[in-house]
């Protein structure tokens, strides 16, 4: 089983880490991308804030890996 991250804001994403998520606070949507881009390859699912997730816009469905879930509002 891969390992769980999640993106976004910090204030959104910090408690998933007690969780045991890798968390990645992404404040820009530049930084959203960066962290897109630099996941490690055994992530297996990204749990997006939905600013993280506009960011990253089409991205998203380009591909299959990994595994995306966006917070609700």
């Amino acid at each position: 089983m891969g390992r769980v991250a999640a993106v976004g804001e910090r204030t959104r994403v910090a408690g998933l880490a007690l969780a045991g998520v890798t968390v990645v606070a992404a404040e820009e949507p530049h930084a959203v991308r960066e962290a897109w881009r630099d996941l490690p390859p055994d992530v297996t699912l990204v749990i997006l804030t939905p600013a993280a997730a506009d960011a990253l816009g089409p991205a998203l469905g380009a591909g299959t890996r990994p595994l995306t879930m966006v917070m609700p509002s």
